[in-house]
C-alpha cells in the first residue's frame, strides 16, 4: 500500500471529496484505510457495560486505499508516492518534490 498509519492524506473521490485526515488505522489486506473524521457513519448499539445508554453512535467506516492520497510533506498538495533506496533503506518519497514520506 503507498499508505500507513499516520500519513496525512487527501480524499480524492466520493462524498467527502476535498477533505483531508490522518489514517488510524490501515487494513492491508483488505486494501483499505480508516481515516481521522472522514467517512462518518451512525451505528446502532444495544446498551452495554461500556454504554449503559446505547443509542445512535457515530464513527468512520473504513474507505478504500485508492481514495486517498498522500500529502507533500513540501507544498501541501496530494502526490503520487515513488520507492527509492536511500542508505539501504527503501523509502517512499513524493513525486512532487522528491522529499521522504517516512520519517
Amino acid at each position: 500500500m503507498h499508505v500507513k498509519k499516520g500519513d496525512k492524506v487527501k480524499v480524492i473521490s466520493g462524498k467527502d471529496k476535498g477533505k483531508t485526515g490522518t489514517i488510524l488505522e490501515a487494513y492491508p489486506k483488505k486494501d483499505r484505510v480508516l481515516v481521522e473524521g472522514i467517512n462518518m457513519v451512525k451505528k446502532h448499539s444495544k446498551p452495554s457495560q461500556e454504554n449503559p445508554q446505547g443509542g445512535i453512535l457515530t464513527m468512520e467506516a473504513p474507505i478504500h486505499v485508492s481514495n486517498v492520497m498522500p500529502i507533500d510533506p513540501k507544498t501541501g498538495e496530494p502526490t503520487r508516492v515513488g520507492y527509492e533506496i536511500r542508505d539501504g533503506k527503501k523509502v517512499r518519497i513524493a513525486k512532487k518534490s522528491g522529499e521522504p514520506l517516512d520519517k
